[in-house]
């Protein structure tokens, strides 16, 4: 089963969260679990967070379909040694929202070398802030990496960036993978063709693993393949185009996982899960 959905809105009042995705029709939801813009949040209320159960509940949404994504100023490889504490700090608190309101992921970039740090010495460092943050928080939830278009000195623009980071990670079991269709495109992966993509995910498979997915955010791109600039568009009106979405809703390795829309027009929301969901059902009968 293909569980559609988008990013709603989220903190503070997370139980707005899963009836705003049932009231599109989505599968999954993403939403925020702190200010993003933020160092710090007010606590999520216990009540809040039962009502955020009780609602996901209700609309039939399960830990599994829901991908809640950390604050942007989060930098795992920060070579501040200030920042990169209050990130560390941060991605806690997140593990620890997530674990409050029954859920078993968070998404999060890997952070920047901002010029400051060889890409090898970031890579371990973002490593040593995963180990040091799944040694702090509650084991029934999981830190998902997100692979980003490699714009500034982001890192984890390619697969293998990835692999690096997994590999030296103490509790493999605990840590995955979201695939972002936009920034694998913009990093330079031709998922516009049917070649480029069978070729990313047979080196997705050889370096990472397949049953290291947790999610994806499927997105269209504004920019040329290869740009490493972080524009998302409207499924089927970027540069990746229809087809790579019939794909993917065809393909069942993206069964079971949280497969969310971060398109940039709201008004368009609806038409395309409803879209997706369609290719998705095309392909089943």
């Amino acid at each position: 089963m293909k569980y559609i959905g988008l990013h709603v809105d989220g903190y503070p009042e997370v139980s707005r969260a899963p009836r705003e995705a049932a009231a599109i029709g989505a599968r999954a939801f993403a939403l925020n679990l702190t200010d993003p813009s933020r160092w710090k949040s007010p606590a999520i209320p216990v009540a809040e967070a039962d009502a955020f159960k009780a609602q996901c509940a209700l609309a039939g949404f399960t830990a599994a379909q829901i991908l809640p994504h950390a604050g942007f100023v989060i930098n795992a490889a920060s070579p501040d040694a200030r920042k990169l504490k209050l990130s560390r700090i941060a991605l806690v608190d997140e593990m620890n929202r997530a674990a409050l309101l029954g859920l078993g992921m968070l998404n999060f970039h890997p952070g920047a070398h901002l010029n400051a740090l060889p890409v090898e010495d970031a890579l371990a460092r973002v490593a040593e802030t995963i180990n040091i943050t799944l040694a702090e928080t509650p084991a029934e939830v999981s830190l998902i990496i997100e692979n980003t278009a490699g714009q500034g000195t982001s890192l984890g623009r390619n697969l293998h960036e990835i692999a690096t980071i997994l590999s030296a990670v103490s509790d493999s079991a605990r840590v995955g993978v979201c695939i972002d269709s936009a920034h694998a495109f913009a990093a330079g992966y031709d998922l516009a063709t049917d070649e480029g993509y069978d070729a990313f995910w047979q080196e997705f498979d050889r370096e990472i693993g397949r049953d290291r997915l947790r999610g994806m955010h499927i997105n269209d791109s504004l920019k040329a393949c290869g740009s490493r600039v972080d524009r998302h568009a409207p499924i089927g009106r970027g540069l990746i185009g229809r087809h790579f979405f019939e794909r993917l809703m065809a393909d069942s390795r993206t069964d079971g996982i949280p497969l969310i829309l971060e398109t940039p027009d709201p008004a368009l929301w609806t038409e395309e899960v409803v879209a997706l969901q369609q290719m998705a059902m095309k392909e089943n009968i």
